[in-house]
């Protein structure tokens, strides 16, 4: 019948960028690409090899125009995976096996890749290394993008579509997601994925809604399809009836209500429980520029700086005056609040362009952060002389990363003593007093909290490391991404361990992980004993508003009832029946939270 609806075909999978997008679609399937295959004479190797080295080099511009791309859209820290792309061309072990195949096996120099990619992944894959299996997905990104050049094939992308669109795929790289444009594109759903991929990151980073893990998704839909997705419950709609159209329309509005109103009631307030106990609410960022629209959002102060992306963006190392204009620009954006600054987080998957170190089995586990950092000293003592020169103001706290020892707290210490003599001798006006804490991201580091808080002012807990560490999980792999769960009754004893191991020697301990900018997780940590709680910016305004619905003896309350708790899920469960209980009006705001 004419004009009849289409039936709604309703797909779940999981949801990875909050919000909610309805457009057509626009397939980008790669099923058909299929990669020559010839033999090639022997007067032809050397051309063949040429043409290989000209597909890496013009591959090589590629990914340098994507990550200049990426840092303007999503952030310098983000845009920083685009390292490992680069070093996959420059890994000399996977050059030579393609160069070989070409000119020991006569294979054309597609093919030669398709195979040393297959080879190189398997090899990886066989370690059972969680870091390593993810670097795989870097190996068949750059390989997918040699192989599109050497054919001279555009690599897909919607330079072709002229409106808006819901991109379906089989799976997407990082390298496509970063050139998406938020004015073209507004949403997307894949096949693979996993919730902490660089992927899902990314359309985090451009606030586009996105579910991933949906099998067969390019056979179920058609390009011009009418999708809606939900990103925070992980649905996609294909023919959304009216009916629901309405209603996600109503929705929508009424969220974006609530997070302006929400915003503006909450700017200028502190944060505090029902019955007055301060709970500092802070900002993380990564630029001065940040610096000075965090106070938009409320923030009390910046609780997490990070300062690699100083490191990351240039070919050489900033030099003492750049940190120091950085810093001090930053110190006087939110001054009179304070401001964290961690000292440089290298390593894992923050890749130096400045500073290559060796390839290391498992990165994560390796020469990383306060490591680095005591490693080349005269790196490290140009970082600390800036940062005090930058905390002459009084408002600049620092903390040293991936702390597991008290020896390398003290090492670090007696280095920023160095730096104070010479800045003295010098006359050059400094922080004297400037405080100086340490990142609790190590089970290590949280059992024996009571040892290190003797050398410190402040912990602050890094829960991204601290739940990986912990748990054996790779945050970003989504064969195990299920197991990474904050609320697992081990981190909550480590929190828990960490906060009294300071309170006994009088200093505070606030938490810049994931875990502080989640909602239903705010009471489970002031419970703990946290009093401050620094995140992304955008989620303050729900933050500050659920901590003026529950006094702090319902906190602890939870915690008590937690710490008591067996399971991930059962803590889970007792934290979304308080926020049902006591502020149902954030429900319909937090589903990509928790």
């Amino acid at each position: 019948m004419p004009g009849r609806e289409k039936p709604e075909i309703l797909l779940q999978g999981m949801g990875v960028s909050s919000g909610v997008a309805v457009g057509p679609a626009v397939v980008l399937s790669r099923e058909d690409e299929e990669v020559p295959v010839r033999a090639i004479a022997e007067s032809e190797i050397m051309k063949e090899i040429a043409r290989f080295e000209r597909a890496v080099i013009e591959t090589r511009r590629q990914l340098r125009e994507i990550q200049s791309h990426a840092t303007e859209t999503i952030g310098r820290a983000d845009a920083g995976i685009f390292e490992m792309h680069q070093m996959v061309l420059e890994d000399g072990l996977f050059i030579d096996r393609v160069v070989r195949k070409i000119r020991e096996q006569g294979m054309n120099a597609e093919q030669a890749t398709q195979e040393a990619a297959v080879e190189y992944s398997k090899a990886l894959s066989a370690l059972q290394d969680d870091y390593l299996k993810e670097r795989v997905a870097d190996i068949r990104d750059v390989a997918r993008r040699l192989i599109r050049n050497l054919m001279g094939r555009q690599v897909p992308s919607l330079s072709g579509v002229q409106t808006k669109c819901v991109v379906v795929a089989n799976d997407l790289g990082p390298s496509e997601t970063a050139m998406f444009r938020k004015d073209q594109v507004l949403g997307f759903v894949t096949e693979g994925g996993s919730p902490l991929s660089h992927t899902a990151i990314m359309a985090r980073g451009l606030e586009i809604p996105a579910v991933v893990g949906l099998r067969d998704v390019c056979r179920s839909v058609a390009p011009g399809d009418e999708l809606l997705v939900d990103g925070d419950k992980g649905l996609v709609v294909i023919h959304p009836a009216a009916s629901r159209l309405r209603e996600y329309g109503k929705l929508v509005e009424w969220r974006q209500k609530i997070r302006r109103d929400l915003a503006v009631r909450h700017q200028h307030e502190k944060g505090r429980t029902a019955d007055g106990v301060d709970i500092a609410v802070e900002a993380n960022i990564e630029t001065p520029e940040e610096a000075r629209e965090v106070r938009r959002h409320g923030a009390e102060g910046v609780g997490l700086m990070r300062s690699e992306y100083l490191f990351m963006k240039a070919d050489t190392l900033p030099d003492e005056a750049t940190q120091y204009a950085a810093y001090r620009k930053a110190a006087e954006a939110v001054a009179p609040a304070s401001l964290i600054i961690r000292t440089l987080d290298s390593g894992g998957d923050k890749v130096l362009p400045a500073f290559r170190t060796p390839i290391e089995a498992n990165p994560f586990l390796g020469f990383r952060a306060i490591r680095f950092c005591l490693a080349y000293p005269e790196i490290f003592k140009i970082q600390l002389r800036a940062i005090l020169r930058a905390a002459v103001g009084g408002n600049v706290l620092l903390m040293y990363p991936m702390i597991t020892t008290v020896e390398e707290v003290r090492r670090a210490n007696a280095l920023l003593q160095e730096v104070r003599e010479e800045l003295h001798r010098e006359g050059m006006p400094f922080g004297e007093r400037m405080p100086v804490g340490i990142m609790i991201e190590t089970p290590a580091a949280a059992v024996a909290a009571d040892i290190l808080a003797k050398e410190v002012a402040f912990f602050s807990l890094g829960t991204n490391d601290l739940i990986q560490y912990t748990l054996a999980v790779d945050r970003v792999n989504d064969r195990v991404a299920s197991l990474y769960a904050p609320t697992h009754p081990a981190i909550l004893r480590l929190i828990r361990t960490t906060v009294e191991g300071g309170r006994h020697a009088g200093i505070w301990t606030g938490v810049c992980g994931e875990m502080a900018g989640d909602p239903v997780l705010t009471p489970l940590l002031v419970g703990l004993g946290v009093r401050r709680l620094s995140m992304n910016p955008a989620n303050i305004p729900l933050v500050k508003h659920y901590l003026l619905k529950c006094s702090s003896s319902e906190c602890r309350a939870l915690a008590e009832e937690a710490l008591a708790a067996e399971t991930a899920d059962a803590v889970l469960a007792m934290c979304r029946g308080m926020i049902r209980r006591v502020a149902p009006e954030l429900l319909d705001l937090i589903g990509a939270f928790s």
